[in-house]
Parts: structure tokens; C-alpha cells; sequence
């Protein structure tokens, strides 16, 4: 049977062979010299040698000799290991990795980051950024710890904690009839080239749904809808947060009817823990987006 080893045990042994004696020993361990000759005795039974010669001496037997390298390194990765796992613990050590969709990406963490990487120096951030299903999908598949987005539909894998509404606008070129209005009506949009995107479906079950229906055009990737809107091509629909600013001809006019607003928070997995590392990004996500504006007024 394998005789159950105690770390502390052999800490004493090499105490008592760095100092010199059992004497010594005892008062660099704070222990009594009874308790430490208790304790190598113990240890001596379970391994069924003696470590230590005859006669109060601290001279290794030859099976002290062989014992001794084997635990200074035992001890020495105990300590390493144990090092290790309380930098994880306290959020010193470890990684996390986040999903974003763009805008979030693109807009708000750039400055969460710094303050992250600012408070926890020692932790590795691997950002990726999606459109929100394919966020919702890496979450899922525990590829990452936490997503950034929308969630479309409650579904119980997941825990999703708001934090910010984002209204929608109509963004069209400088030169559009609509482009220098303070707000835009849905039926004003008919008739219109309507280019639907990923976040189009937010009109979906609104009252502005048939503007979906008679639009011929669909661009899931920005660059492309970028390029379509400042060629004048039509119009589109957007989130005020996702609306590229970046760009001096295109315009965000509110949506007043039908008010529609996507619901940005932190998506989780409701069946597994987070990683201490994935915990101190969740405060920090939490402190610093949970307390931003309302993106439907704020702008």
C-alpha cells in the first residue's frame, strides 16, 4: 500500500539537515524539539526505514541520503504549485478570453482594456468580435469565458446580465432627402432601397416589420454595408452604437416610430464557473459598462 506522504513532515526532515541538528531545527520551525522528533518518527514508520542515525544525531542513514534530493524537489514544486494556484486565486496569474460583437469591439473596449490590464497586469485578454450569434455560439462552446452582445431569445444555458440600451436610427449618405431630419417615422422608409444587416431583425414583430419584407438587399458584413451606403446604393438600419462614425458622409437619424433598442449585456454560461481571471473581467465589465448611459439618450 502506498504510505500517504505529509508535506510538513518533510520539511522537517531537510530543516533538521539544513541546520544541523534537531535543536536548531526546532527553533527555526517554532516547534518543540518532542513535536519534531514525534513528527520524523511518524514519517519513518510510513515509509518503513529510518531517515536519521541513531543517537540524537542529524547524520541521514543512507535511505536519508536517497530520501533527501527527492524531497527538496517534492517540496519545491509543492510550493511552486501552490504559488501558482493563489496567483490564479487572487487574479494575479491567468487568462480570459472575451467575445464581442463589433461595435462593442470597436467602440467601448478599448478603454475597459486598459483600465483591466491597468488593475491586473499579470493576466493574458484574448479579444475576439462577431456579429451576436456567432458570440452566443463561442460561449457555448466554452471557446470563450464571457460575451458582449445581444441576446435574440431567453434560453436557460446562458445567464445574461443588461447593462445598456441602444436605440435604433436610419443611417443613410450626407446627400439623402432624410439625411438632415432630427427623427425619421417607419412609413417614411417606404419605398426606400432598405439594405438590411444583422440587426435588422430588431423590426421584426414591430409595426415597421413590412419594410423587412419588401427589401431586396442583405449585407451581414460592415465593411460591405459601409461601402453600399456611401455609394449612395439605399439605406439602412442600425443601432446607434454600430453606426461608423468614422465615416464623414453617412448620417444616423433616430427611429421615433417604431422606438426599437437592442438590449447590450454579459453573456455567461448558466451551467459552469467562471475561472478566477474571467471573474475580476466580469466585475470590471460590470463597474464600467453597468454604469454607462442609456445609448438611447445619450447621444
Amino acid at each position: 500500500m502506498t504510505p500517504e506522504l505529509k508535506i510538513q513532515q518533510m520539511r522537517y526532515v531537510l530543516a533538521i539537515v539544513d541546520e544541523g541538528g534537531f535543536h536548531a531545527a526546532a527553533r527555526r520551525l517554532h516547534r518543540t524539539q518532542p513535536a519534531l522528533s514525534l513528527a520524523i518518527r511518524d514519517l519513518e514508520s510510513r515509509l518503513g526505514q529510518a531517515l536519521f542515525e541513531k543517537g540524537g544525531k542529524a547524520l541521514p542513514t543512507p535511505f536519508g541520503d536517497y530520501c533527501l534530493p527527492r524531497f527538496r524537489g517534492l517540496v519545491a514544486e509543492h510550493d511552486r504549485l501552490a504559488q501558482e494556484l493563489l496567483q490564479h486565486a487572487e487574479q494575479r496569474r491567468g487568462r480570459v478570453d472575451v467575445a464581442t460583437v463589433p461595435s462593442v469591439a470597436s467602440r467601448l473596449m478599448p478603454q475597459l482594456l486598459a483600465d483591466f490590464v491597468k488593475a491586473y497586469p499579470d493576466l493574458q485578454v484574448n479579444l475576439h468580435d462577431g456579429n451576436a450569434d456567432y458570440v452566443q455560439r463561442m460561449v457555448a462552446a466554452r471557446e470563450v469565458d464571457l460575451g458582449i452582445t445581444s441576446l435574440w431569445q431567453v434560453d436557460d444555458a446562458f445567464a445574461f446580465t443588461p447593462l445598456m440600451h441602444d436605440a435604433v436610427g436610419v443611417v443613410c449618405r450626407d446627400d439623402h432627402p432624410l439625411a438632415g431630419r432630427q427623427a425619421v417615422d417607419w412609413r417614411e422608409l417606404d419605398g426606400q432601397t432598405l439594405i438590411r444587416n444583422g440587426t435588422s431583425r430588431l423590426l421584426a414583430g414591430t409595426e415597421a416589420a413590412s419594410l423587412l419584407e419588401r427589401s431586396a438587399f442583405y449585407i451581414s458584413n460592415m465593411i460591405s454595408l459601409t461601402a453600399m451606403l456611401e455609394a449612395g446604393i439605399g439605406i439602412t438600419t442600425l443601432p446607434r452604437l454600430a453606426f461608423p462614425e468614422e465615416y464623414q458622409r453617412l448620417r444616423f437619424i433616430p427611429l421615433s416610430t417604431p422606438h426599437v433598442e437592442r438590449e447590450i449585456g454579459v453573456l455567461k454560461s448558466a451551467r459552469h464557473s467562471l475561472s478566477p481571471a474571467a471573474q475580476a473581467m466580469e466585475r470590471c465589465i460590470l463597474d464600467s459598462l453597468g454604469n454607462s448611459k442609456n445609448l438611447a439618450l445619450d447621444r
